[in-house]
């Protein structure tokens, strides 16, 4: 009985110490699971920090990007332009985050602007360096803000251009379905882009249109400034409204109408440096014509208008700058212009820039130069020729502003 009492004894020892090991081997890996998880919990929590410290570095460099562009078109409204102190700033704060950006503007008017840009967060440091280019109103061969419609075999090409240059663009603001409809048989030699987060494929309708270039959205929404007539001209006393009995047929010096309106044959020269408001409207027919002369009978001669109505150039009408040179004609509808017309295979010359103005070619008609608008509508055979001269502008000229281009980082 004692030796069996003493066998039970043992067994229940062993089981006993059998039962301590297991704990202890469990505890051990509970420990050990547990410290990976704790290893790998402060892994990907430090992941996380460089992660969102990278974010926010990015977003403090292009904030110094955006706000060095912004500044130079700060001091673009204050006239003459000076160079001497250009744009800096050092570790301004980014809003709502904890990083900080500096940006420094350096160049000059002869050889370019160029921005070198830091953004920092904890450990995490961005740096980009950007060349800020010139940019003028003409810098799209067509740009309409609601849309563009071209029709059957309309042609929009360019010329004036050099070599590796960057491709013709026509372009809208929408991001609306069908905002650009090209035709059966137009050809675009270039690009076509729609407006910032619109997405091609909806916005372009051009199945059976030729698009030589890309297609693709804007960085960002262009603004188009509504155009306000200089004071000088403001200032004038209306000279009345010119029709076939007006007396006068050349026009040298700057001047204010009521409006032209014009037909029978009657042509109006301009032979000078010469601006005009028109208050109202200007109509052209019966092949009635405003020919500014060559370059060989007055080299200086150009026509600025200002235009408060609307264009109706028809019957043969036409504006013949005779120059072909398209800064020699540049018409500038104010905000009350709402419609350009150009018919009866009319050829011009010149630049249009009327942002709340639906322009339309007529069939056969060609325009060398470069518009903006509202709304553009380009008719059966109608040729479009965008001069890329037009990219070439200067700080003084009206509507240029600065923007970002060919950026790297570091």
């Amino acid at each position: 009985m004692v030796h069996r009492v003493n066998l039970i004894k043992l067994l229940s020892s062993e089981r006993s110490g059998s039962a301590i090991v297991l704990v202890m081997i469990a505890m051990v890996l509970m420990l050990a699971i547990g410290g990976g998880l704790l290893s790998l919990g402060l892994q990907s929590r430090l992941t996380s920090v460089r992660m969102t410290s990278g974010i926010q570095a990015r977003c403090a460099v292009d904030a110094a990007l955006a706000k060095a562009a912004f500044e130079m078109n700060e001091k673009l409204k204050t006239a003459p332009w000076d160079d001497t102190l250009l744009p800096w700033a050092t570790n301004e704060s980014l809003p709502n985050s904890e990083a900080i950006y500096s940006y420094t503007v350096t160049g000059d008017i002869d050889n370019g602007y160029f921005v070198d840009a830091v953004g920092m967060s904890g450990n995490s440091i961005r740096r980009i360096t950007a060349r800020l280019r010139l940019k003028g109103p003409f810098d799209s061969a067509i740009f309409a803000d609601e849309g563009i419609i071209m029709n059957s075999s309309a042609l929009v090409n360019w010329y004036n251009y050099e070599v590796g240059e960057r491709s013709l663009q026509i372009g809208t603001n929408s991001t609306d379905a069908g905002a650009i409809q090209l035709a059966n048989g137009v050809t675009v030699n270039g690009d076509v882009i729609v407006g910032f987060g619109g997405d091609p494929d909806v916005v372009i309708d051009a199945t059976w249109a030729t698009i030589i270039g890309d297609t693709y959205s804007m960085t960002e929404f262009y603004e188009l400034p509504s155009v306000a007539v200089p004071e000088e001209l403001l200032m004038l006393p209306s000279e009345g409204t010119i029709t076939n009995d007006t007396p006068i047929t050349t026009i040298t010096d700057s001047a204010k109408y009521d409006s032209i309106n014009l037909g029978n044959n009657k042509t109006i020269t301009i032979d000078g440096p010469v601006s005009l408001y028109i208050i109202g409207d200007i109509t052209l027919k019966n092949s009635a014509e405003i020919q500014v002369v060559d370059a060989t009978t007055n080299p200086d001669a150009y026509l600025i208008l200002y235009l408060g109505g609307e264009v109706e150039v028809k019957n043969s009408g036409t504006i013949n700058n005779l120059s072909a040179d398209a800064s020699s004609f540049q018409l500038y509808g104010l905000d009350t212009c709402e419609s350009i017309s150009l018919k009866n295979a009319s050829d011009l010359y010149g630049t249009i820039y009327a942002p709340n103005a639906n322009v339309e070619m007529d069939n056969s008609a060609n325009l060398y130069g470069a518009v903006v608008a509202d709304s553009f509508v380009q008719h059966n055979s109608a040729t479009f020729n965008y001069d890329a001269s037009l990219r070439d502008v200067n700080i003084t000229d009206w509507g240029v502003y600065f923007t970002i281009e060919d950026w790297s980082e570091e």
